[in-house]
């Protein structure tokens, strides 16, 4: 079996059961424990995007590292299978990070399951469009994210 084809399938089947603690099990003890631990929810996600990523980084810095990206070159780039798996792995990466983070202002926030559910689905679907719904959602909760908590030099 290929690599690709195997990060694939690992990514894709990690990610449900931290989706379906995070959308049907917000506040129990379990997906606190799973969920909550970046490592345990996002490392082997990178882990398996960085395997796959050595073997093509060549290809990925040489070409956008040495011209302007423009849309011709980025679908050059992902022409190739491993480029588009790479890209879905990425996806994943960064759509559960950012489902981590909904979840934890959710919590923060103590948004109903009727609220958070329906925004953490979009954070999975539509990243970045759910991200934006789940800040709005969450607009009274302050974290150290988004809020400086000492001036910046």
């Amino acid at each position: 079996m290929e690599l690709a084809t195997i990060t694939f399938w690992f990514s894709s089947l990690f990610i449900f059961p931290l989706w379906f603690m995070m959308w049907f099990l917000p506040k129990h003890d379990i997906t606190h424990k799973f969920v909550g631990d970046v490592r345990i929810c996002v490392f082997p996600l990178v882990t398996s995007y960085a395997l796959l990523l050595f073997p093509n980084a060549p290809d990925v810095l040489i070409t956008l590292g040495s011209q302007m990206p423009t849309p011709e070159l980025v679908v050059d780039l992902f022409s190739s299978d491993d480029m588009v798996i790479l890209a879905w792995l990425h996806f994943l990466v960064m759509d559960t990070f950012i489902g981590r983070y909904i979840w934890m202002r959710m919590l923060a926030a103590g948004r109903p399951i009727q609220v958070s559910m329906p925004i953490l689905l979009m954070c999975m679907m539509m990243g970045p469009i759910g991200l934006l719904a789940g800040i709005l959602a969450t607009l009274d909760v302050k974290d150290d994210i988004s809020v400086p908590s000492r001036t910046i030099e």
